[in-house]
């Protein structure tokens, strides 16, 4: 499949999702975002896909939300219109989190906007040193609240963080990201890919399913209303991975020291 504005290439199960709109700085126009919807809508049903990246071509990984192309697809917008547009790129936020893959972004220069809610929305972040965050929504006369990040920002840094960064609009420089715990580390530009790539990697050295299955106990542990339902989830997840041949598999192969062979998803 070929999605407008995207360049999606895939080396074995790892898939690599760039951003391709370089001359508009990656912002989210109508067609990119509806090439992202579809995108990660394929994602849902490829059991020989993994693992995901998301990056982007040229200075910035993403300005954020068109405004001029929003005008554009409707003049006059009604109430009813702009919850559509709303909705439509919230909904790519939400199949990033229900695709089965765990996916890794890859952000440098300006996140913006629409930009750092993929940032947030993603399972991993790295970025580059010059990477710069921020919730820009209240910076244009909106909510500082928008496309997930009141949801987000207080579970990866905590509500006095949150609240300074969605009531300003004020960047979140890389150094800051990383030592509150936004990025899991800071590299280099040329290293950026790889680094993705290798823990990419790491992660398809796992049974397939307990991969998918972790992500997705992690995800809705995040709102856990306490201990007991937390660990609920995570005994039936893994009375149900004991009864798999993969698990069979790992054991044998840590027993034997070689690598596992595992089945497919």
């Amino acid at each position: 499949m070929t999605y407008p504005g995207l360049i999606v290439e895939d080396e074995g199960a790892i898939r690599i999702v760039t951003l391709d709109r370089a001359d508009s700085f990656n912002a989210l126009d109508v067609p990119l975002i509806e090439a992202l919807t579809r995108c990660f809508q394929n994602l849902c049903d490829r059991q020989d896909i993994r693992v995901v990246l998301l990056r982007a071509n040229g200075k910035h990984f993403c300005a954020g939300v068109n405004l001029k192309g929003w005008k554009d697809e409707i003049a006059e917008p009604s109430i009813v219109d702009s919850l559509r547009m709303q909705r439509r790129i919230v909904n790519i936020i939400r199949l990033m989190r229900a695709c089965p893959q765990p996916v890794i972004v890859l952000g440098h220069g300006a996140a913006a906007g629409g930009g750092f809610s993929l940032m947030l929305g993603s399972d991993v972040r790295f970025g580059t040193p010059d990477l710069r965050m921020n919730a820009a929504y209240i910076k244009v006369g909106l909510g500082g609240c928008d496309i997930g990040s009141s949801y987000f920002l207080p579970r990866l840094v905590g509500s006095s963080i949150a609240s300074e960064l969605l009531l300003t609009g004020r960047f979140l420089n890389a150094e800051r990201a990383l030592r509150l715990g936004l990025l899991s580390d800071v590299v280099e530009p040329e290293a950026l890919l790889e680094t993705g790539l290798s823990l990419a990697r790491e992660m398809l050295a796992v049974a397939p399913l307990a991969l998918s299955l972790t992500k997705d106990v992690l995800n809705v542990n995040i709102d856990a209303p306490g201990f007991e339902a937390a660990v609920a989830l995570e005994d039936r997840q893994q009375v149900m991975l004991t009864t798999t041949a993969d698990h069979g598999e790992a054991v044998s192969a840590f027993l034997e020291k070689r690598s596992p062979n595992f089945t497919a998803c």
